[in-house]
């Protein structure tokens, strides 16, 4: 804590300022004390914010929100005046060390029952806040104070203000709001952020407290980096005890709908008390004291870390006389003489190290002679062999991006696996080595990329799971990823017999003068996955410099190779044909293809798959 400077008032509402606690993107922090005595936490709001009507306004909501979310885990408001000329919000102040502060400079790495127990207190802190339709965006070490009866969160909900004066989660300069290091791939790409997000931004804390460093890198790795490692590398977790393992990937799951929730984990994970090793708790105790000489105006060099706008309810702040705080620091040493219980914890469901959740398809093992699958030669179980597709990123109906696995039967070490991964951009075709089968996962290591469109764009995929659900479904995982594939057809015809031929663009979607000089049309010819089976022609009349039709008509061709056959036809970014070609024409990305019908007619709809939009409307030919 650093002392008040001759700019800092001396009172701040009914709340007398006893030093400063440190100053953030939404304002300054100040220890403070209430007239009943009550240490506080008032953060005041920065002077250019306070002159943003928007912002105050929004400032003035998420304080009231604040202040109907109550529960453990999280601290009290106690006072606020968002009319003031600068908004403020007092908080009470919670008397603990940082989990920053304890892993990263005095004790180390927690224990694994310690971790549980912070796990559960958080989630339980969490539960209340998203209960308020709040979302903390900020979860971190610095964010998380230890105290005798458990974690509480700090620092929270009134950052969401700050999106008045900012677009997407992202700052009038670029910047992201939130930690890197400590950020949800969400929450990276500047997406609206869900309670998901936090749960995300938890695994990390825990990842951090358990290990002693950042599952994604810190500040010295470089902020962009970092963030590039959060949206698409698995996390870092050197160190960490085998169990913890299950519970900390099942929040790291990149698809925010593949974590669980705030609820679901209190209902798993179990507390015991003490919670933290002597040591901690022994520094408790020196914190505590240090507090009491912060009232006097005596405080030494330590970690007041301030509890800035939380969730919580107001409560009448009514005297609390110097012997009943003397009595609290008894009770802290106290509980460091008096040691550990030994108690029987519950384990979020284990994980191998692929990540993924569970063990069998129905969560047992298959023996017996009655369920072992009919084999060639090779090691992969019947069931598996074949094509499977997922959606990685979207839905069914709309995907974003998708992937297929195409399972032949071969030995351990074979690349007998071809793979298909299709994003808005790219589409990459490779070969993946067979590591093992039993009857229920068939596991597949490093990959060589056999195509990339466009050229040398794609990297080699990571290990691959495949666990078997049912005869037609799979659950697929890589890394923290995992998302569910349906079987899908295989062979040398892959394409539905109904889009096969050649469509037009419907003449009601051409609206320019000289209609007739706009042509569109798309050719499906049958074949597998991976040819290219997609060819577009069309034709429009060249404009000149100022923008006026020419007489001259502009003529392009692109091909497109099929990336999945399975709900929709998936096809890659178009691929220019060299001879029918114009400085004029453009390459699309990829896009998928289906069928309907309106008014009795059959249509041919293609939906790009970089951009939500209106789909392109061909007719049979």
């Amino acid at each position: 804590m650093d002392p008040l400077n001759a700019e800092d008032p001396a009172v701040i509402g009914p709340f007398r300022l006893l030093g400063r606690l440190g100053v953030g993107g939404m304002g300054r922090v100040y220890l403070a004390r209430s007239a009943g005595g009550r240490a506080v936490a008032v953060k005041v709001v920065h002077p250019e914010l306070a002159a943003q009507d928007e912002f105050r306004r929004r400032f003035a909501r998420e304080v009231s929100a604040l202040e109907r979310v109550g529960g453990a885990g999280t601290a009290p408001v106690l006072g606020s005046d968002t009319e003031a000329e600068v908004p403020w919000v007092a908080v009470g102040y919670v008397p603990g060390p940082s989990l920053r502060t304890v892993v990263g400079d005095e004790y180390g790495p927690l224990p694994p029952d310690s971790v549980r127990t912070l796990a559960a207190g958080l989630a339980r802190a969490l539960t209340h806040i998203h209960a308020a339709g709040l979302v903390h965006r900020d979860l971190k070490p610095s964010n998380v104070l230890l105290t005798v009866d458990g974690p509480q969160i700090i620092d929270f909900g009134i950052a969401r203000a700050l999106d008045t004066v900012t677009d997407g989660g992202l700052t009038s300069t670029g910047a992201v709001v939130g930690s890197p290091g400590f950020m949800s791939p969400e929450q990276v790409r500047g997406e609206r952020l869900g309670p998901a997000s936090d749960i995300f931004c938890l695994g990390s804390v825990l990842a951090y407290a358990a290990t002693g460093h950042s599952p994604f890198g810190g500040s010295d790795s470089g902020v962009h980096a970092t963030m590039f490692r959060i949206a698409h590398d698995e996390p870092d977790l050197t160190g960490l005890a085998p169990e913890l393992a299950g519970l900390i990937r099942a929040c790291l799951t990149k698809d925010p709908a593949g974590r669980p929730s705030a609820g679901e984990l209190v209902g798993t994970l179990k507390v015991t008390d003490p919670w933290l090793p002597a040591d901690v708790l022994a520094r408790l105790g020196r914190h505590a004291a240090r507090l009491l000489e912060a009232e006097d105006g005596t405080a030494a060099a330590g970690d007041p870390t301030p509890a800035t706008p939380l969730p919580g309810t107001r409560e009448q702040d009514g005297p609390r006389p110097r012997r009943r705080r003397t009595g609290l620091i008894a009770a802290v040493t106290a509980l460091v003489v008096a040691g550990a219980a030994a108690l029987t914890y519950t384990y979020w469901p284990q994980t191998d190290p692929s990540g993924t959740l569970g063990t069998g398809p129905d969560g047992k093992g298959r023996t017996g002679a009655g369920t072992t699958a009919a084999r060639t030669t090779g090691i992969v179980p019947a069931a598996f062999l074949g094509a499977w597709e997922g959606v990685l990123k979207g839905t069914a109906d709309i995907p974003y991006e998708t992937s297929r696995i195409e399972v032949s039967q071969g030995a351990a070490g074979a690349r007998t696996v071809v793979y298909t991964h299709v994003t808005g951009e790219r589409l990459c075709i490779g070969r993946a080595v067979l590591v093992s089968a039993t009857e229920n996962e068939l596991v597949l290591g490093d990959s060589e990329i056999t195509a990339s469109v466009p050229a040398q764009r794609c990297t080699a995929a990571a290990r691959q799971t495949l666990r078997l659900r049912s005869t037609d479904v799979v659950e697929w995982s890589s890394g923290v990823a995992k998302t569910t594939f349906q079987r899908v057809p295989s062979g040398a015809a892959v394409v539905p017999a109904a889009l096969v031929g050649t469509w037009r663009q419907s003449p009601d979607t051409v609206t320019q003068p000289d209609a007739d000089r706009y042509t569109y049309e798309l050719t499906v010819t049958q074949g597998p996955v991976g040819a290219p089976l997609i060819r577009f022609d069309q034709s429009f009349p060249r404009t000149d410099k100022d923008g006026n039709i020419a007489s001259e008509d502009v003529r392009c061709a692109t091909t497109a190779v099929v990336g999945g056959a399975g709900n929709l036809l998936v096809i890659g970014p178009e691929t220019r044909d060299p001879e029918v070609w114009d400085p004029e024409c453009a390459e699309n990305g990829s896009s998928n293809l289906r069928i309907v019908r309106f008014k009795g007619k059959e249509l041919l709809h293609v939906y790009s798959m970089t951009a939500d939009g209106e789909p392109g409307e061909f007719v049979r030919d």
